[in-house]
Formats: C-alpha cells, structure tokens, sequence
C-alpha cells in the first residue's frame, strides 16, 4: 500500500506532465486530462460558456462548475484549492473583479508556474498561485470569504485534515463550494472497482454520505447538493457482473458513480464550538 507521501509524489510526477501537454495531447490521451487512461467521456464541462475563460488554462481537468454555486461576490477573496493551470481561479476572479482576490493552491510546482504565466498573459494582478499542501494549506486563518474545490479532494490522502483545513482558512459565514466525483448507493464490489478505473484516477473516492458526514463533523452547516449527473458505464461492463434484469435496474436506479457539486457554510462560531470541533481558537 502506498503511504500517503508517496501518493503525493505520484500526484507531483503526473501533473508536473499534464502541466505542459498540449490541448490536444489531453484530449487524445484521457478526456479527464490525468493521461490516465480513463474514459473520455467521463469529463464534459463546457467552461467555454463562462465569463472569464482562458481557453490556454483548460486543460480538460474539470469535474464541474463549483463557482456557479459559490455565491461569490465582487471584492470577496476566493481560495481555489488544486487549482491546476487557473481555469476556476479566473472564472472567480471574473466574478470578484479587480477590487477581489483569488488564491490558487496546488501541490505541483510546474503546474504553479504554468498559472502564473496564464494570469500574467490575462492581465491579472489580483490573483496568485502557491505551492502547497491541502492538508496543510499556506493560508491564514479567516482568510477566504469562498473556498473553490473542482476534482481534488479524492486526490488527498488524509481528507478529515484538508476539511479541518479549509474550515480554519474561511470566515465566518464563508462558503465552500466542491464538483467531486462521488459514489451513491451499493455497487457490487468488482463492478466498483471496473468503475472507478473506467472514470479514472479515483481510487480515492468516497461516496456522497461520507461527504457529508465529513463537512459535518468539522462544523460546516448548509450542506447543500447542488447538482449532480450520473456518469453512464458501458453496457459491456454491466452485463458482466450483472444479469441483464439487474444491469438494467442498475442503469435506470441510483447506485452509480456521479459527478456531484454540494456547497456548505462555516457557521458564525459559538463560544467553544470551533475549539470542540476542529481544534481551533475561539
């Protein structure tokens, strides 16, 4: 079993790659953009739409669209964490404007250097990157009035302490806004496996409840799901871990594998309550 610093530096290894792929490298080698090998289909979010987008910062990594839900605001400060080439750092920034400030966070150097090189060709001198670790994140306390998270949380190993994390860094009433890949429901356990492998790159997923269960434990209220689509698997998958009654139960039921945003609130602290609950000072 790997350790959690050795999945770190596997992450390191591969996006330090996918950094500098071209668009069209991503798109023929894995529609997810890892060039893991995953199913092309499985990431479809039209960023092209948005105001603020880069096409030179979209390197096909999305799982959905977290600032559409995040209720920011212009002049607010955002915190984008794993935030790749700055694809959602900008779309914040459109919406924060020049008097906000965007925060992008990610683990691999190369990728920052790629982001800051797209904010500078944006024009954009309100946003910045670091390096940095989600489970230790170079952010001060009450820092962000949004918190931004778009297919990073099954990427870390200890997801309890990024969540205690990201509680630590927002204000009070600050938002988090999240697009995860999430499991629903009972799957068999061999046709979960096939699946997460088909998707691609989430060994690390959880399902929908232990989101939840996550952000309530450190504190967050206002867990709300805001969308989230069921990722088709392949007929020939089904059938052959299921009968065909039961394949096409299972296609036409809720058990599966989704692409889910939910977005929470850090409450107004209570005396106590953060020290009880994340550890921190009142």
């Amino acid at each position: 079993m790997n350790t959690a610093e050795e999945l770190k530096e596997n992450l390191k290894y591969r996006y330090s790659d996918i950094a500098f792929q071209s668009e069209e490298f991503i798109e023929e080698e894995c529609g997810c953009g890892s060039g893991c090998g995953c199913h092309s289909g499985t990431s479809d979010v039209e960023y092209y739409d948005e105001p603020g987008y880069h096409p030179y910062a979209d390197l096909g990594l999305g799982i959905g669209m977290p600032t559409r839900y995040a209720e920011i605001k212009e002049g607010q400060t955002v915190v984008d964490l794993g935030a790749g080439a700055g694809m959602d750092s900008f779309l914040a920034r459109e919406i924060t404007g020049p008097s906000g400030k965007i925060i992008g966070i990610d683990l691999t150097e190369r990728m920052v250097e790629k982001a800051r090189k797209n904010a500078e060709i944006a024009g954009y001198n309100n946003v910045e990157f670091r390096l940095g670790d989600i489970e230790n994140l170079p952010v001060s306390d009450k820092t962000a009035h949004v918190v931004l998270g778009n297919g990073i949380m099954n990427m870390v190993p200890d997801k309890k302490q990024a969540f205690r994390e990201i509680y630590r860094i927002l204000k009070h009433h600050g938002n988090l806004s999240l697009s995860e890949i999430m499991v629903k429901g009972d799957m068999p356990k061999g046709l979960k496996i096939d699946a997460e492998m088909y998707v691609g790159c989430m060994a690390g997923s959880m399902s929908l409840n232990e989101y939840i269960q996550f952000l309530n434990d450190c504190g967050f209220e206002e867990i709300t799901v805001q969308e989230e689509k069921k990722l088709e698997l392949p007929d020939a998958m089904l059938h052959y871990y299921l009968p065909p009654e039961e394949a096409r139960e299972f296609r036409e039921g809720e058990p599966g594998i989704y692409s889910v945003t939910l977005t929470a609130e850090k409450p107004c602290c209570h005396a106590g309550e953060e020290d009880h609950v994340c550890g921190h000072d009142h």
